[in-house]
């Protein structure tokens, strides 16, 4: 099995040598595959703002905005950064960059939501198998943040985590550590896939 470090490196290098045109092909492909996917009681649903070449979820959100649904992109907390809270994004909004350059949205904390108040996350990735199991990009916000009791998988009991990402993407198996959060579903330019550590259906 590659380990860890290789393979973020090795992904991370095709994912950053996508053609712009390549890369809007499949975020269209994604929306497609999630247009009858039923998003149920999912008011709250929390982006992220595609850099490094990730799937960019800009399409889905803006089906969410469509549907008059509230969106929310990630914004570091801690000094130093350990964990995510949501902010509440529209486009266009005003944006400011983070320690490592990502936009976030500029508004008070008071206004940021806790990773439980979600209803639904869209999550980046660096690689994924077929358990849901997440490779992220090596800083450990996501599975911090979402560390919470997962409990009965139910929109609005805690959030439905539903990765992003290139079909190159998925892998054969990832060791899982005791820290990492699953994914429930991962959504590609090729198909859904959920798992079935997930307990229901969104």
């Amino acid at each position: 099995m590659i380990d860890s470090q290789s393979l973020r490196r090795q992904l991370r290098a095709l994912r950053r040598g996508l053609s712009l045109a390549t890369r809007q092909q499949a975020a269209l492909a994604v929306a497609r595959h999630l247009e009858f996917w039923p998003l149920a009681g999912a008011v709250r649903i929390a982006g992220y703002w595609a850099c490094d070449g990730e799937l960019d979820p800009r399409p889905v959100l803006e089906r969410a905005w469509t549907e008059g649904r509230q969106v929310f992109l990630p914004v570091l907390v801690g000094e130093p950064p350990r964990s995510l809270r949501f902010a509440p994004y529209q486009a266009g909004a005003p944006l400011r960059r983070n320690r490592f350059d990502i936009p976030e949205p500029e508004v008070a904390s008071m206004e940021c939501l806790q990773a439980e108040d979600l209803d639904l996350v869209l999550v980046p990735l660096v690689a994924f198998d077929s358990t849901g199991t997440r490779l992220g990009m090596g800083g450990g916000f996501y599975d911090r943040s979402f560390a919470f009791p997962r409990g009965a998988n139910e929109m609005g009991r805690r959030p439905y985590l539903l990765g992003l990402g290139y079909e190159f993407q998925a892998v054969a198996e990832l060791i899982r550590q005791p820290w990492d959060v699953p994914l429930d579903a991962v959504v590609t330019e090729r198909a859904l896939y959920q798992f079935s550590n997930a307990e229901g259906q969104a």
